[in-house]
């Protein structure tokens, strides 16, 4: 069964520092204000489009948004623009709009590589490994310009002797939630893939009947689980809530003991086709004049094991599929339910 893609998505870490003095246009507090205002339609738009696309799942569902968000920061570096030299020093505005371009190029660039990858990020797990680590470096990335604009400010700030108390709005609030969540997310997600994608590959060899390929993938599996299970040991819940984690615990669990100890009763039962099939080869090539009652009774002993072998496979395999439906539908829930509860939501 193809797994259902987590989205995880990287958010800006954005402080507001309010400066105390702002009460006309020469005053440098109120400045720093113009150009903090400048940015405000570019983070609200920001947090919408990655509201909307931890909500809904994928990127590519909300790539009208995206579109909205880049349209956004051209406005906001263009208001930023209009902003005036402050007494001559270019410094802070300059930052902004460096800061604002840097997004801007995120957006259009990386994001952009993101939403392309969503579609081949299942096809294995270094692909959806690469997926995650670029939202990761993205993530950083925009990290790293906002901590070089809030030191602009600072220096800003510190130059023209402004007192700045340091206060957060709802929206970087929200923001900051969304950053952490997403990581958390991550964490999770890999240790779920990772085990799905190779009970995925088994599947297919044990369809195909590679057993040789389905006792790698079974052991693979096998390996991946326990580490999974012990990565998830170490890993603490999100904001008091372990719920992702015991969905992945459960998962992991089943496709442990479904590799341990379904997969060979799987193998085993192919052997003993494959067995069979030399069995009555054997006995298709005796004319039928030679064969003894004893070749008959032995043939016919044979055909009723065989009968009972493919029943009672049937019924494992019938069984086995069930639970694995129900426990990829405990898991996609879980995984709902848990963004929904922990993902702000912007609008």
């Amino acid at each position: 069964m193809k797994s259902v893609l987590s989205i995880a998505f990287t958010l800006l870490f954005f402080v507001s520092y309010q400066p105390l003095n702002a009460q006309n246009a020469d005053d440098p507090g109120n400045y720093m204000t113009m150009v903090t205002k400048a940015q405000t339609e570019m983070n609200q738009k920001y947090m919408a489009y990655m509201s909307a696309a931890a909500h809904g799942r994928r990127v590519r569902k909300v790539e009208k948004m995206r579109q909205e968000v880049l349209q956004s920061i051209q406005n906001c570096k263009y208001n930023t623009t209009d902003i005036p030299y402050y007494k001559g020093d270019k410094t802070l505005r300059q930052s902004s709009i460096d800061y604002i371009q840097l997004i801007y190029n995120v957006f259009n660039e990386d994001y952009g590589k993101i939403v392309n990858m969503e579609d081949i990020a299942e096809q294995s797990y270094d692909e959806m490994q690469a997926y995650i680590l670029l939202q990761e470096k993205t993530s950083e990335k925009i990290h790293n310009a906002s901590t070089k604009m809030e030191e602009a400010s600072k220096t800003f700030a510190a130059k023209y002797n402004v007192k700045l108390i340091d206060s957060k709005s709802e929206l970087s609030d929200k923001m900051e939630i969304a950053a952490k969540l997403t990581h958390y997310e991550n964490q999770v997600y890999l240790l779920f893939f990772k085990c799905n994608w190779e009970d995925n590959q088994m599947m297919q060899a044990i369809n195909s009947k590679k057993l040789n390929d389905a006792e790698q993938a079974r052991n693979s599996l096998i390996r991946y689980a326990v580490e999974g299970l012990k990565g998830l040991d170490t890993l603490k819940s999100f904001d008091g809530d372990p719920s992702l984690a015991v969905s992945c615990r459960q998962a992991l669990e089943f496709y442990k003991k479904t590799a341990e100890k379904e997969i060979p009763k799987v193998t085993d039962f192919f052997l003993r086709e494959e067995n069979f099939g030399k069995i009555k080869k054997a006995m298709d090539s005796k004319p039928a004049g030679s064969r003894t009652q004893a070749d008959v009774d032995a043939f016919n002993k044979q055909v009723n094991e065989m009968n009972a072998a493919v029943s009672a496979y049937n019924a494992a395999n019938s069984q086995m599929d069930i639970s694995k439906t129900q426990v990829l539908n405990d898991w996609n829930k879980a995984e709902k339910i848990f963004a929904d509860t922990h993902m702000p939501h912007y609008k």
